[in-house]
């Protein structure tokens, strides 16, 4: 087998099995849950109206986990049927392999405590500090760092800790609709995918497949209308992931001519989520509650009061994520006025976003 025909295959085997894995587990997960009695129930704070399974946070994860830790275990023997031109890679990806335990220990962390949760509903201080715990020890010890030409360590570890608490509870927050973290979640992965192939970054191409995949299978059940919620269980990890990619992706690519602007990327890719937990949190503040307290004001849900059915606000969702991830993946080749067209239209695309969910409707809840 060509060096090519390895790496099309073992990408294509890590996506499909990923998959797979997910799909088969949320079924299974979902059979348990309803046995056992962990569903989401009506409440005042959330809009589904019916009772619904949880856990699909837990196929999720340890389809994330076990392929890594069957990844990291064969990697000892894989440079015996690997092409010569992939030692260097499977070395490298060995060499990773305390930072990789380092980070499936911190989604650990994550999980169990939004699975307990889902399960007994902890106070927002306690899954703050458990945040600013997981993100301080992968940005400390995972080297989970931002760099944008910043010398200081301190400061690229402050800000770094801030960033994944913030996409973390983006995801979270976004997680409010059926298909809506999931789904968005996979199409922020797929550019940062690209990104990832564009400057030569196996680990972080490979990380970003397994995610799609696994988000993929679950989205099969979480589609409106869902038959499993991921849960809190699901939601804080693939916060955590989607900021591990963000920050370990490299934009800017000095000897291919590009410019700096394309270190702005993940901004740009993730404007969809970082809207609404910017208008949500904004909202509750100038109501005097608490931005961590539930409640239905997430734009999904003005969008439905404006009429629109589960699906229609979901592909809405889907299309405006992809109208600014896609200008995203041009960062890197543009000059400055390139930047600052590109940078415009993803304003234009949340204004647009927000006159629709403010205007006219049909009033219903």
């Amino acid at each position: 087998m060509t060096e090519r025909a390895w790496w099309v295959t073992g990408a294509v085997g890590l996506l499909c099995g990923s998959f797979v894995g997910s799909g088969l587990l949320t079924v299974l997960v979902r059979r348990a849950a309803l046995r056992v009695g962990f569903v989401a129930t009506p409440r005042e704070d959330r809009y589904h109206r019916g009772v619904v399974p949880l856990g699909g946070g837990i196929a999720i994860f340890w389809t994330i986990a076990l392929v890594l830790l069957v990844g990291i275990l064969a990697v000892h023997v894989a440079p015996v049927v690997a092409p010569r031109g992939i030692g260097p890679y499977i070395e490298g990806f060995a060499n990773r392999t305390p930072e990789l335990l380092i980070v499936l220990g911190v989604a650990l962390l994550l999980h169990a405590v939004g699975l307990y949760d889902d399960r007994r509903r902890l106070g927002p201080g306690v899954k703050l500090l458990v945040q600013i715990a997981a993100a301080t020890i992968a940005a400390v010890f995972a080297d989970i760092r931002v760099e944008l030409f910043i010398e200081s360590r301190a400061i690229t570890t402050a800000l770094s800790v801030v960033w994944i608490i913030v996409v973390i509870n983006a995801f979270n927050f976004l997680d409010n609709i059926d298909g809506a973290a999931a789904g968005i979640a996979l199409i922020v992965c797929a550019v940062l995918f690209w990104a990832a192939v564009l400057a030569g970054q196996v680990l972080v191409g490979g990380m970003a497949l397994l995610l799609i995949g696994s988000l993929a299978g679950f989205l099969l059940f979480n589609w409106p209308p869902a038959r499993i919620f991921m849960g809190d269980a699901g939601s804080l990890i693939v916060g955590f992931f989607v900021a591990l990619l963000t920050l370990r992706t490299t934009y800017y690519h000095q000897d291919q001519g590009g410019g700096v602007f394309a270190v702005f990327m993940p901004l740009v890719v993730l404007a969809v989520p970082l809207y609404d937990f910017a208008s949500v949190t904004l909202l509750r503040l100038a109501q005097g509650k608490s931005p961590f307290v539930g409640d239905t004001q997430h734009f999904s849900h003005r969008l439905r009061r404006r009429g629109l059915s589960d699906r229609q606000t979901v592909l809405t969702l889907y299309l405006a994520t992809l109208c600014t991830a896609v200008a995203g993946v041009f960062l890197f080749q543009v000059d400055l006025l390139g930047a600052v067209l590109i940078f415009a239209q993803t304003l234009m695309i949340l204004a647009i976003i927000a006159v629709f969910e403010t205007t006219g409707g049909a009033g219903r809840r």
